[in-house]
């Protein structure tokens, strides 16, 4: 690993290199009742998840709102403690590591969060957020990390003289800039971002999203990008993972998903995405989901899609559907999948 406080570019891994691996990953909040606090049950916000993502790859994890994709991406980071399961990070499991073990591995695993005007301290100048986490990790001192500072102002797209100046003078895109900024500091190998677009301006977005394409060749930066915008998506990452009620639908490469979706629930979310060319807007098929999706404290039986499944038969209801490899590198769980 490179020393924290120097931007370097590290050197391309090859094909197979897995940097991250998640294996049946969960996480399950405890609901309480009564004047004694009983324990009643458990909201099932991560349940069995599996994920591969590749050295200098994108993984984008999509799904509805409430399906457990930030929640995912805040366990993969160990800011929760898992219920269950194996986080693998660079081949070594972290998933119970704690005290100055986690510490160190913390500096290779940053977030980016979806909220630029709630992340950032108003009471502390943009410098003095960028080098928090090098005071926190004693990275650099003085001089040095004033130079850092100004370094990863320059690499954002922002001047360096802005150090001194607090979050509110600046715009929604800026602030997600100095976001990134400050997830840059200690010179990480992952990020998380989460739906780091999502607050900002349509006319902002394509601008963070390039940085973050940019920034990630000039480092060798991998990926989580959680979004709900799926042209988004598909023009950050690589592969996709399709997430519902805290499961992973399908996971698979990018071009592979959007062009022969094979699970009905990534078929119906494609279908939403509007497509330039009049002529197949009006001609395509849209996938209407009837019902609400469920509560993740009292989850349907067999297939969690089920009850909104426009091709569900009695098998969905009785044998939840088995996490396979099929052709194509992909991955799926669907008993009508072939």
């Amino acid at each position: 690993m490179s020393e924290p406080g120097v931007l370097t570019i590290k050197p391309q891994a090859g094909p197979d290199d897995v940097l991250l691996r998640i294996i049946d990953l969960t996480l399950h909040f405890p609901t309480y009742r009564g004047v004694l606090g009983r324990q009643v049950g458990g909201i099932r916000a991560v349940d069995g998840v599996n994920l591969e993502v590749r050295r200098g790859r994108t993984l984008g994890l999509v799904g509805e709102s409430g399906c457990g994709k930030t929640t995912t991406g805040r366990v993969i980071l160990r800011l929760y403690d898992p219920t269950g399961g194996r986080i693998e990070f660079d081949g070594e499991d972290i998933t119970h590591i704690q005290g100055k073990k986690l510490r160190r591995m913390r500096a290779r695993m940053q977030m980016i969060f979806q909220d630029p005007q709630a992340c950032l301290n108003p009471r502390m100048t943009v410098g003095s957020i960028i080098a928090e986490p090098l005071n926190e990790h004693r990275a650099l001192k003085g001089k040095e990390k004033e130079k850092r500072t100004r370094e990863l102002l320059d690499a954002v797209g922002l001047n360096p003289k802005f150090a001194n100046r607090y979050p509110h003078e600046f715009s929604g895109g800026q602030r997600q800039r100095i976001g990134i900024a400050r997830a840059l500091a200690l010179n990480p190998d992952f990020i998380v971002c989460d739906e780091p677009i999502a607050a900002l301006d349509v006319s902002i977005q394509a601008q963070v999203v390039n940085l973050l394409k940019d920034l990630q060749e000039q480092f060798s930066l991998t990926y989580l990008f959680i979004s709900h915008d799926l042209s988004m998506v598909r023009h950050l990452c690589e592969d996709v993972a399709v997430m519902y009620l805290g499961k992973v639908m399908e996971l698979g490469p990018r071009d592979l998903i959007y062009k022969d979706p094979m699970h009905p629930y990534t078929k119906a979310l494609l279908s939403a995405v509007p497509v330039p060319d009049p002529r197949v807007e009006r001609a395509r098929q849209r996938i209407i989901l009837k019902g609400d999706l469920p509560s993740p404290a009292n989850p349907p039986s067999g297939c969690r899609f089920r009850t909104r499944c426009p091709v569900a038969f009695d098998r969905c209801a009785a044998e939840q559907p088995a996490w396979r490899k099929v052709a194509g590198n992909r991955w799926v769980a669907c008993h009508r999948a072939e």
